[in-house]
């Protein structure tokens, strides 16, 4: 009996599983065969890997210095590189640029006598243009001006002369500068001057009776003496320049030969130029 039931449940598996198993078979049949595909790489050559971007590394951020660390150290235009030297030492004692123009201006004075008048105040003003040949000799030209004031002794008023007179020069000149040590300097010119000049004239004899006439007359005037400069900045200096007159005096006819008295002091102020 068992083997019975067991032959009618085989059959009926059969008979389930027979038209799948033929489905199977008709698709298979009706689908079209795929071509293989072929390798195209080069022989020896490893199939390409897909390639990722690399990664940018990291910008370090430097940390913000401490609120008491010192200020960073600035740099100094004459020393672009940082490097400094001992003060002192020959590669710190660099020659600086020889500036070659200057103004030189001076203010002078002077005061001197004579047995024809009471005395002789002189006061000039010499504006000049210098340039330095070396950093020790300079020379320049330069224009002057100059005040006088004569006076008359006081005896000399009965006869008709004024107390005083008044006389004015122009001029041209040319100097010389020579420092000898330091500061000190030997200062040397000459100039050229339309001065005004007076003489004596005699009215009468009996009574006596005098008259100052002013005259123009060209004179020439050699200067020379010794100086000294202060340096007041890195463009600036004054000086104050002692000279000796070797043209002072009078000729026979009572003219005074120079405008200026004995000695000339002067009170000079030098400005370099760019």
């Amino acid at each position: 009996m068992k083997r019975i039931f067991f032959l009618l449940a085989l059959g009926s598996s059969s008979l389930w599983l027979a038209p799948a198993a033929r489905a199977q078979t008709d698709t298979t049949r009706t689908r079209p065969a795929q071509k293989p595909q072929l390798n195209t790489a080069p022989p020896g050559a490893a199939p390409a890997r897909p390639t990722q971007p690399a990664e940018r590394p990291a910008v370090p951020v430097p940390a913000p210095p401490p609120l008491d660390a010192p200020l960073p150290k600035q740099t100094d235009p004459n020393s672009p590189s940082g490097l400094e030297f001992p003060a002192g030492s020959r590669a710190s004692e660099q020659p600086k640029p020889l500036r070659r123009y200057f103004l030189y201006s001076n203010f002078g004075l002077g005061y001197s006598s004579n047995p024809y008048s009471g005395g002789q105040f002189s006061a000039s003003i010499s504006p000049a243009v210098g340039y330095r040949v070396t950093d020790k000799l300079a020379v320049g030209p330069g224009i002057s001006y100059a005040y006088n004031n004569i006076s008359f002794p006081s005896d000399y008023q009965q006869f008709g002369l004024p107390r005083s007179l008044n006389l004015n020069s122009v001029g041209v000149k040319a100097f010389l500068q020579y420092i000898v040590y330091k500061e000190f300097f030997i200062h040397a010119e000459y100039e050229v001057t339309k001065a005004q000049s007076y003489y004596i004239e005699e009215l009468s004899a009996n009574p006596l009776q005098l008259r100052a006439v002013t005259v123009n007359r060209s004179m020439r005037t050699p200067l020379a003496g010794v100086g000294y400069r202060n340096q007041l900045g890195d463009r600036f200096a004054a000086d104050i320049v002692v000279l000796y007159n070797f043209n002072d005096g009078y000729d026979i006819q009572g003219y005074p030969l120079s405008p200026y008295g004995q000695p000339v002091i002067r009170f000079s102020f030098l400005f370099d130029l760019k």
